[in-house]
């Protein structure tokens, strides 16, 4: 093994333990309160999650009847979670499609 991947090695080693962030997976479990399953062994209450507006829902009234633009999250929705780096925060980058 060179130098030059004695060095390599080591960098890569270096950047692997930053953890600048995790990807983590979960299920919605309920949605008031929000609370979310994260890889089936982490509870995660509104205090610990960063919603998007894209995720929550969003309703007009167009001549007198609300029309659901989009929904919100629901029990059983599947959730993509990134956790910030050093922090307890995750943020939820999106919903899952079966």
């Amino acid at each position: 093994m060179s130098i030059n991947d004695n060095v390599k090695a080591l960098a890569k080693g270096y950047i692997e333990s930053l953890k600048l962030a995790d990807v983590m997976y979960g299920v919605v479990k309920s949605s008031d309160p929000l609370l979310v399953l994260a890889d089936q062994r982490l509870e995660l209450d509104e205090d610990f999650l960063l919603v998007p507006e894209h995720l929550t829902e969003y309703k007009v009234t167009i001549d007198g009847a609300e029309v659901l633009i989009r929904r919100g999250l629901e029990a059983g929705d599947k959730v993509v979670l990134i956790r910030q780096q050093g922090a307890l925060n995750f943020y939820m980058a999106g919903r899952l499609t079966e």
